[in-house]
Order: structure tokens, then sequence, then C-alpha cells
């Protein structure tokens, strides 16, 4: 499926960047969907996101600056609001007004658990997805990784879901070579994702030891899944101590080759039982051994079952890529891949 050529995926939320990385001085430039974009703090320090492209000349409006809350052209100085519409010419005489064609494209944006959101439709499908535990006191909110990786966010979402590559492909963090063998998967399907429970033996190193708390060099982890359609999950991890460890994960989609990972987790200890930079540094070994793998994978991932081979374990994917399929036919779409003549 090539992302860029499906309208309805414009219809869902994704994270673009962190919060942090905006400000009232100066835009930021960001592609989502293919679709270029300039974002900044409004003078209320809230997020806007507006098509990078003056209506004028064409120049890049995340390349000027930011005065009064608004964007202003690197070119001639046109200025712009939150909303798109040009608030100031400064080659126009005081006495003429601003035609209200000099307005560029806004897009919906909102920052939710400390990153910038974007819709590229008036109308979204569905609301930011909504996680509990990060609202709820006592608990901490770690921000992990920000990075473009090679790969489509759909094989990013099958990975999460996946119990029989831990064994291979994380042998050197938690998986056992030994136990190729998957762990069994109850499979709830929701309207727009699914929900996947199970409980999953793992190898417990030791530095893994220090930030769980438990001694044992084996331990298990019961997991509930969730994928938020097209390219969202959280993976909650529960511990036999009561540690929660849930993760969320986005594969936020550039172009139809590259996606930019937004991860973050949400943990019910302190800083003082297990150092942030530990938690990281663990998870950080795991996903760039995901990483190494799902960049060398095909970008142009089929919602068509029959493309691909399957076992038992894929059920997951499976479930997303039907879902995917169904959910363009039912707005009038088609699969669109590129051509492998």
């Amino acid at each position: 499926m090539l992302v860029t050529q499906q309208p309805v995926l414009r219809r869902f939320w994704y994270p673009v960047m962190p919060i942090s990385h905006l400000s009232t001085e100066q835009p930021q430039a960001f592609e989502l969907l293919g679709q270029k974009l300039a974002l900044w703090l409004d003078a209320d320090s809230q997020p806007v996101a507006v098509k990078d492209y003056c209506c004028h000349r064409s120049a890049q409006l995340s390349k000027g600056i930011v005065v009064n809350g608004c964007v202003r052209c690197p070119y001639h100085g046109w200025t712009f609001n939150g909303q798109g519409a040009c608030i100031n010419v400064p080659q126009l005489k005081e006495d003429q007004s601003i035609p209200a064609s000099y307005k560029v494209q806004s897009f919906k944006c909102a920052e939710r658990y400390g990153y910038v959101w974007v819709c590229l439709d008036s109308d979204p499908l569905l609301p930011i997805p909504y996680i509990p535990e990060a609202d709820e006191p006592g608990n901490r909110l770690i921000p992990q990784f920000y990075e473009q990786w090679q790969c489509s966010g759909l094989r990013v979402m099958e990975n999460s879901f996946d119990n029989a590559h831990f064994s291979f492909v994380h042998a050197a963090s938690f998986g056992d070579i030994q136990q190729p063998a998957p762990a069994s998967s109850e499979l709830t399907p929701l309207e727009f994702g699914l929900v996947v429970k199970s409980t999953v033996p793992v190898v417990n190193p030791p530095a893994q030891q220090k930030n769980l708390r438990i001694a044992e060099a084996v331990t298990v982890r019961h997991v509930e899944s969730t994928w938020y359609m097209p390219f969202s999950r959280t993976l909650k991890i529960t511990y036999p101590n009561g540690l929660m460890h849930l993760i969320f994960t986005a594969a936020t989609p550039i172009s139809d080759r590259a996606s930019q990972i937004v991860q973050f987790c949400v943990r019910n200890d302190t800083e003082a039982e297990a150092k942030a930079d530990d938690v990281i540094a663990f998870d950080r070994q795991v996903v760039m051994e995901d990483q190494m793998v799902l960049e060398s994978t095909n970008y142009d991932t089929p919602l068509d079952v029959a493309v691909e081979q399957h076992m038992a374990s894929d059920q997951p994917g499976i479930v997303m890529r039907r879902k995917l399929a169904a959910l363009l036919k039912q707005y009038g779409e088609s699969e669109q891949r590129r051509s492998h003549a």
C-alpha cells in the first residue's frame, strides 16, 4: 500500500514531533503523508500547522520566523496566522486591504502526551488515542525515541504484535533462540483497531533485572497490546511484581518509504527505583534490533493477504491488513501499489 495515495489515511491524527521542538520564534518543518508542513507555537503557545508553501511565490514558510504568534515568509515578508490567513503584506499601502485569496491551507493541530499531533483532514475519523495510564497520578511518562526509519508503518505495527520474532530478532536482549515457539494470543478486533493479550516468558538480563527490580534470569510478561488504526499502538506489559511498563509507538507516515518513529513509555515506578536513562537504554537495544530487520523489508506492504505467505502467529497482522482493506473499500478507494512489472 502506498500510503500517500490513499486519501482516507489523511483522516487520522498522527504525532509529528515533541512539543518541545516548537517555539514562538522559529517554525519547524515536517512532512506528513507527503504533505510538507510548517509548525510553530502561536501567541497562546498552542501548536499550529499550515502548508509549508507561501501562496505568493511558493517559498517555504518553515524557513521564515514567527512574529507575534504568526509565521512570516522569508521571501517577501508576508505573514500568516495559524488559520492560514494572511494578516500582513508589507508591500501594500495602508489603505489597501489584503485580498481574501492571500491564504495558505491550515490543518488541525493539538498537543497530547508531550507531542504535537496533526490531522490533514478537517473531519478526523477518530480522536487522538486515549491512554489512561498516562493520566494516572503516580505514573511517569518517559520520552524515548524520535527518529526516521526507512520502512512502512504497517510493517512496524505488525512487528509489534508478532510473538514469533522474539527468539531471533531479540536474542541479544530478551528472546531465547532455544524457545522459538511463539506464545499463544487472545485477539479481540475493534472497529478501528485490535486488542491482543498474551503471556510471554522472557530472558531477564542483568541490566533489565535492575530496571524491573526482578533478580531472576527469566521472568514473564503479561501483555495487553492495542492497535490504533492506522499506525499507532500501545504495548502494556505487567510483570509478576506489579511493575507496569507501557510503551506507546507511532510510525507516523512521512512518505511511502519512510516513517517517523515516535515512542514514549509510561511506568508506575519512580526515578529512584529505575533511572529513565537505564529504561531508555534497554528499550533502545530492543528497538534497534527491530529497526535492522524492518528497514530491510518492502515498504510497499500489501493489504491483499494472498501476496505474502503466513503462519498462525501472523493473525494480528492479517487482521490489520483486512481492516485497512475494508477501510479503503468503505471510502471508495482501492489499494494503490507500485508497479512490480
